[in-house]
């Protein structure tokens, strides 16, 4: 699939992606994530990996798109649970 990110066109596979984060191991991580075999990347380190560019060059919805196109299961990482409500932080 022929997609553009950063301004510069690639041409990429979902087995070509699945053989590039091969090895890689994912960086904790907020926000956009991309699932990759049993692994969740968070998104822009998926694009740095993909494209070989700074991760300033892109944004996270270029590699968001590209990623859900190609099959990829594309979700937010869960935020640290909030407590429940009437509770205050250390009182039991």
């Amino acid at each position: 699939m022929r997609c553009v990110i950063a301004r510069f066109p690639f041409d990429l596979t979902k087995s070509g992606v699945l053989e590039s984060m091969k090895g890689v191991k994912p960086e904790p991580g907020t926000g956009e994530s991309v699932t990759i075999g049993r692994r969740h990347y968070p998104v822009k380190q998926v694009g740095q990996v993909i494209t070989r560019q700074d991760r300033r060059d892109f944004s996270a919805g270029e590699v968001l798109r590209a990623m859900a196109r190609l099959g990829f299961t594309c979700r937010t990482f869960p935020e640290l649970a909030a407590p429940p409500e009437g509770r205050a932080h250390g009182v039991r």
